[in-house]
């Protein structure tokens, strides 16, 4: 191997590669960026045997080579050097490569060879263009109701699957931890045609090293039987992980609540309601977490209480029917949700006390979070609901 390349143009590429292998544990043969020098242009590349990332840069390519070094060292080395080129090239008895920048010289150990397994390739056939910031933000609004146990299987995914109604097709990208729920429906024909009818699931795990290599720009998405590839639109880097085949719990049952004839409506102003909230949760304790809702005509309050910390009551105007006269939600909770919209105001649809409760925003097209009430033990006692 031996090459030349601008360190600007490869950086960027090597803090992604890097970002996916483990730091310091795991097999030595995980902890490796792969550096191969072909064909005008030097990819890289690297594998937690699960995701795998590829990026190609142009190079001065003057001999082609493989070459394994460890990671996160070659990265933190190439991230310390100024702007310039680089020549990297393999010793003769191929045991290191050496790192050459003016008169900066590195020399690294390489790892063997045999260790270098092939890299998924890209699957051009049905693959669909989408934006890069729509998947940023459904994943931002939906991650957070994911639950983050793997051995909770389905409900530790993402799931996103294709549906219809009478108003046309669209998908339905969706979250369940087992007390909260977060739907986002969308437009897309090409998604939509791309998807299997079940769906897919992508674990929240990988969601978020998926968030950083994500950008604004428009990106290629594909995807067989077992994972799911990224490209971007220039095609000089791609990201795949595997898919899981658990199933989805059927969330259709509990949405359907929310159109029942004896339901409640709320609708109060967010920054508003956040901010008691966040009030509220001062008086919170580790044995009540909950801030207790109770409805006159066109005011809520707000109650809270713990033995050490005392009580606090506010009141609040909002637009209210129905029948229900108290409620209690996990207060950080229900701020952390309404932070995830847009609207100024937010509609409350209660379906029962101790039964799901819907946030939507007249500003957040098609986006629903479901909230479960804490069930109320005594007259100021609350524990989470088992759901």
């Amino acid at each position: 191997m031996y090459l030349k390349v601008n360190r600007d143009e490869v950086i960027e590429g090597l803090h992604k590669s890097a970002s996916i292998i483990p730091a310091k544990t795991g097999a030595a043969y995980l902890r490796t960026i792969w550096l191969k020098s072909d064909e005008g242009n030097l990819r890289i590349m690297s594998t937690d045997s699960n995701l795998e990332f590829c990026g190609t840069y142009p190079a001065e390519i003057i001999e082609e080579g493989l070459a394994g070094v460890q990671g996160r060292a070659f990265y933190d080395l190439v991230r310390k050097l100024p702007s310039g080129e680089l020549v990297i090239k393999s010793d003769p008895d191929g045991s290191s490569i050496l790192v050459e920048q003016g008169s900066r010289k590195y020399k690294l150990p390489v790892n063997d060879p045999t260790w270098f397994q092939k890299f998924s390739t890209f699957p051009t056939e049905g693959a669909v263009y989408w934006s890069g910031d729509l998947l940023l933000e459904i994943i931002e609004r939906i991650a957070f109701c994911i639950s983050d146990e793997d051995s909770m299987e389905a409900i530790a995914c993402m799931n996103i699957v294709p549906s219809s109604d009478e108003n046309g097709k669209y998908v339905e990208a969706c979250g369940l931890n087992g007390h909260q729920f977060a739907r986002l429906k969308f437009i897309n024909d090409d998604i939509h045609a791309l998807l299997p009818e079940e769906g897919i699931l992508i674990q929240k795990k990988y969601l978020s090293e998926l968030k950083k290599w994500l950008t604004n720009d428009e990106i290629e998405m594909s995807l067989i039987e077992k994972r799911l590839f990224f490209k971007t639109a220039d095609g000089k880097e791609t990201f795949s992980m595997p898919l899981s085949y658990y199933q989805y719990p059927n969330y259709k049952n509990f949405l359907a609540k929310l159109n029942d004839d004896d339901v409640s409506q709320m609708k109060v102003q967010k920054s508003e309601l956040s901010t008691a909230l966040d009030r509220i949760s001062i008086f919170n304790t580790d044995s009540n977490r909950c801030a207790s809702f109770m409805f006159n005509p066109g005011e809520l309050i707000l109650f809270s209480q713990g033995q050490e910390v005392g009580t606090a009551t506010e009141s609040i105007e909002v637009e209210f029917s129905g029948e229900m006269e108290r409620i209690a939600f996990p207060t950080k909770n229900l701020i952390e949700i309404l932070g995830h919209f847009q609207s100024g105001k937010i509609s409350f649809t209660l379906t029962g006390s101790e039964a799901p409760c819907g946030l939507t925003g007249d500003e957040d097209n098609e986006y629903l979070v479901i909230v479960m009430p804490m069930k109320v033990q005594e007259e100021t006692y609350y524990s989470e609901e088992d759901v």
